[in-house]
């Protein structure tokens, strides 16, 4: 099972690389060559940053295609925080900006009188009991980095939610596509159980 981490120069991915190293994953590659990610079993996508910087270097090194191609086809993918937020439409992060439209819906700024970026542990209050969260019950805490959450049009795809003056979904789950907006790879034992949890996923399918 090859797995493949896609860099599209946002952020230091070896924690993602260990992490899914010691959740049961033996070949992790971290790249940004459109052949490589085209040819992956399993697809992880994090990143932190500006939305509409890592959406035009997705086009520019021709990972978008891969990428698309690559959920098409349903393969399992994984996208982290950036990562998550990528697949849907639009962002309005620094103006508007286009993702790569698996999901339907936006990008959208936290409530500014909060303190922002949101960082630290918060807590997740679990929709979807199968799959991502087999085995973590309500209330479990993960580790957040962001300042921006996703709005999805269709809500049947929210996995998770969290509480940060608003409640905004803290997890995508469909097919063969999972997302969250916390760092599995920095939020400890929790965070390795939910990547050995897409371990389990992408074995089922592939």
């Amino acid at each position: 099972m090859r797995v493949v981490v896609i860099d599209c120069g946002l952020g230091n991915l070896r924690s993602v690389e260990k992490a899914l190293q010691h959740a049961g994953f033996l070949s992790v590659r971290v790249s940004y060559d459109a052949k490589e990610v085209s040819e992956a079993d399993v697809l992880v996508f994090p990143g932190q940053g500006a939305f509409a910087k890592a959406s035009m270097s997705l086009r520019e090194l021709g990972l978008a295609k891969a990428i698309l191609k690559h959920i098409e086809k349903g393969k399992p993918f994984l996208g982290i925080c950036l990562g998550m937020q990528l697949l849907f439409e639009r962002s309005y992060e620094h103006g508007k900006a286009e993702g790569l439209g698996v999901l339907g819906g936006e990008v959208v700024l936290l409530p500014q009188e909060l303190k922002l970026p949101h960082i630290g542990w918060n807590q997740v209050w679990i929709r979807k009991r199968e799959g991502m969260y087999s085995g973590l019950g309500d209330g479990e805490f993960f580790y957040f980095v962001h300042s921006y959450h996703v709005v999805p049009e269709d809500e049947s795809v929210v996995a998770s939610t969290t509480d940060y003056g608003i409640h905004f979904a803290s997890a995508i789950q469909k097919e063969n596509l999972w997302a969250v907006q916390f760092h599995p790879e920095k939020s400890q034992r929790k965070g390795l159980f939910l990547l050995s949890n897409f371990r389990s996923f992408c074995e089922s399918i592939l």
